[in-house]
């Protein structure tokens, strides 16, 4: 399939999703420069307010002071948002076009229920009227690439056609699809299924997102749905060097080079940044719920992670882990 879009980046590319609470401004400086071989990263979503409007310094805090001022990390950066009909998008627009960014994406796919009463995030799914309204209002008032990451609906997929239609006819230039619903949460398994019926359906580029965890599926999401490049999260908390594996390297000897170099950079980030040292700790031990999977006694590893005391304690369990995961191989 060939696309042509105002995408700012190449067909089967590999994209950091936003995570709320996770890629905030730091973490996302971290991971640019310890694998800038990912295509794009995003911030976690900025609400949108519904009343008064954001100081200038607030939108740079959101981006990054360090990605700002980089003009590699800052030209790859999306700026995502979540609002609602109600909120001052249009102030928030001219805001961002003045910072100089230059891709939006909007969330539609949050499932969190304070949002979702508030009328953003996936509530937008189930309210096409409002959802028309604020895209009218983005593309009027945004002229660079505009992207929504969205899920297949709320509870069920009885609008998906219909939302996909609407979001390629108000302008959107390209649709990144987490393949669950707002309620299933990350219960089940991801239905790709829904992925190759948006790609056969419009004909903006669409984003593969779910349960990408390794380069093998980052390759089966590509060739099942014909999806124009996948979004990782999870994937890429786990593996955040996954596209260093799109080769023909073992993935779990280039994990235990990774896993020593990505906790260290982020543990000295982190301090840099004036945190205390059982912060970082506390930062680090959640980081950790899916990087030792692979190992043999992963699960055991993982728990010796969380009960550490100290950052010693934390790097000692974790050379450990990596120095058995080899003699068991």
């Amino acid at each position: 399939m060939t696309f042509n879009s105002l995408l700012p980046f190449a067909p089967k590319s590999l994209l950091f999703a936003p995570l709320e609470g996770i890629t905030d401004a730091l973490y996302r400086t971290v991971i640019m420069k310890l694998y800038p071989e990912w295509a794009r990263f995003s911030t976690d979503f900025l609400r949108v307010p519904t009343s008064g409007k954001y100081p200038r310094s607030k939108f740079i805090e959101h981006l990054g002071y360090d990605i700002y001022q980089n003009p590699d990390l800052f030209r790859k950066t999306a700026f995502q948002i979540i609002t609602t009909e109600k909120a001052q998008t249009h102030p928030v627009l001219d805001a961002l076009t003045e910072l100089g960014v230059t891709h939006l994406d909007l969330n539609l796919g949050c499932p969190s229920r304070t949002v979702i009463n508030h009328g953003g995030g996936s509530y937008l799914l189930t309210d096409l009227r409002a959802l028309k309204n604020i895209l009218i209002t983005i593309r009027a008032h945004w002229s660079g690439p505009f992207t929504v990451k969205m899920r297949i609906g709320m509870s069920d997929d009885s609008l998906f056609d219909e939302t996909l239609s609407l979001i390629e006819g108000e302008g959107v230039d390209a649709i990144t699809l987490h393949a669950r619903t707002r309620n299933q949460l990350y219960a089940g398994r991801a239905d790709w299924n829904f992925i190759k019926r948006a790609v056969q359906q419009v004909k903006i580029p669409v984003i593969g997102n779910g349960d990408i965890w390794t380069s093998d599926d980052v390759t089966a999401c590509l060739n099942e749905t014909g999806c124009h490049s996948v979004m990782i999260g999870r994937g890429a908390l786990k593996t955040p060097w996954m596209p260093r594996l799109m080769g023909p390297q073992g993935e779990l000897e280039v994990r235990r080079t990774q896993l020593p170099i990505y906790y260290e950079t982020l543990a000295t980030h982190f301090q840099k940044a004036g945190n205390a040292d059982l912060v970082v700790l506390k930062r680090l031990k959640s980081l950790s719920r899916y990087t030792l999977e692979d190992f043999p006694d992963g699960n055991l590893w993982k728990t010796k992670l969380l009960r550490s005391q100290s950052l010693a304690e934390f790097f000692e369990v974790l050379k450990k882990a990596i120095v058995t995961s080899e003699d068991q191989i």
